[in-house]
């Protein structure tokens, strides 16, 4: 995006924009790739410290390593909190978790331009590792400051080369021993408000820039071992063979017929194999299964589906499955009182002109969603003209982007500001 004349929260937000997008950008993908306590993880931390300072406001790391930028006494309580997340998915998109800090930091400009005097302390975060890219886990920084995520489990996390989520922080210089529960910090937000570009078309379909979230469908992760015999792929034949990868495909295939009878999704996007030779039959075929749905009954009955149909498949064939459910996050329903306060805000704001934004649930999960159990939560969705997200392709045009941006200053006005 290159910077034009135009109204301050348009030059605010591509000059933001322009500065951070270099960063972490792979070459050849044209994707993101900041993984938790890397270097381009820490280049991203530079930059929210940068645009806190250029600000003037008070720049706080917590025990997780999740950022706080605060404008007012941090102490005080009853703060109004915005922000989102910088990491990324392998080769994941530009907008999904940096369009929302972006937003506050431009929200925060343009209230100043407004010349608004705030009531209540604000805050902008970053928190740490949402996507969970690197140690499989989502929204650990979250999840810790929330205490959903035990300290002993934390430790034990590993990424694909073996290095423990202590040794990662170490490397990066954060202290791995600090983390854990972070209910005082948690206890000063009166509310927090995330913006996200909305990953999925509903938005589009319906002619609208912003929505406002009802509600987080219950979501989770499950490891499924198939181990079979490895063998020579030139010689064994095939009536003697013990191969993990074709119960995996008949599970693969089983997750796509669960989800699609009970309308629900369900997808195996990430595969380990061992030896992983191209002339060896596998002796281990390690596949992740992500499941979202509406309600929990319906999320029980698809997962509950694949597991017994593998087990069904690895029965005959001889060979051994373990089920592990790595992570899940139960439906999240965002405070009605908060989100209809939102809705308020904007039907009256002038550039609402006295329409109602919609309100529209979502199967993606975000710190807002662990957030809610510790204080009230509510999120704001930019449109997504393609629907695409963890994708070099995802997309929100700088108008809507715009829209976004005046859609939480409005909110922060009403909240913090009255």
């Amino acid at each position: 995006m290159t910077a034009t004349d135009g109204p301050r929260p348009t030059r605010s937000f591509q000059d933001m924009w322009r500065e951070l997008a270099p960063l972490g950008r792979h070459p050849d993908s044209g994707g993101y790739r900041r993984y938790a306590w890397t270097s381009a993880d820490t280049d991203c931390r530079s930059w929210f410290q940068a645009q806190a300072e250029a600000r003037g406001l008070a720049l706080e790391t917590d025990r997780n390593g999740n950022q706080w930028a605060w404008l007012g006494d941090p102490l005080a309580g009853d703060a109004v909190v915005t922000g989102s997340h910088l990491d990324s998915v392998p080769d994941g998109g530009a907008f999904d978790g940096p369009l929302g800090v972006v937003s506050s930091f431009a929200a925060l400009d343009e209230l100043r331009s407004r010349g608004v005097e705030f009531t209540r302390p604000l805050a902008i975060t970053n928190f740490g590792d949402e996507e969970g890219a690197r140690f499989g886990l989502a929204c650990v920084g979250s999840r810790l400051a929330a205490g959903q995520l035990p300290v002993e489990a934390a430790h034990r996390l590993r990424d694909g080369d073996g290095v423990t989520l202590p040794q990662a922080m170490e490397a990066a210089g954060y202290d791995p021993d600090a983390i854990g529960p972070d209910p005082e910090r948690l206890a000063r937000i009166g509310a927090f408000v995330e913006l996200h570009v909305e990953q999925g078309r509903a938005l589009d379909l319906g002619g609208d820039p912003v929505g406002i979230a009802s509600a987080i469908w219950p979501h989770g992760r499950w490891r499924f071992d198939f181990r079979g015999e490895a063998n020579h792929a030139g010689t064994t034949r095939l009536a003697d063979r013990r191969d993990p990868m074709l119960t995996y495909a008949e599970t693969v295939l089983a997750a796509r017929r669960e989800a699609e009878l009970a309308g629900a999704l369900a997808t195996f996007g990430k595969i380990a194999v061992e030896p992983n030779g191209v002339n060896a039959i596998p002796s281990l075929v390690r596949g992740w299964l992500d499941s979202r749905a509406a309600d929990q009954a319906t999320l029980d009955t698809v997962v509950t589906g694949i597991e017994r149909t593998a087990r069904e498949h690895a029965e005959r064939a001889g060979i051994d499955l373990d089920v592990v459910r790595e992570s899940f996050t139960p439906v999240v329903e965002f405070q009605h009182a908060l989100r209809d306060e939102l809705g308020t805000i904007l039907k009256g704001a002038t550039r609402g002109n006295g329409r109602a934004v919609p309100v529209l649930g979502t199967g993606a999960g975000h710190d807002a969603g662990i957030l809610s159990a510790s204080a009230p939560t509510a999120m704001l969705f930019v449109r997504n003209p393609t629907g695409i997200s963890h994708s070099p392709a995802e997309y929100a045009a700088e108008d809507d982007c715009v829209a976004g941006v005046i859609a939480l200053a409005d909110v922060l006005e009403g909240l913090a500001c009255r």
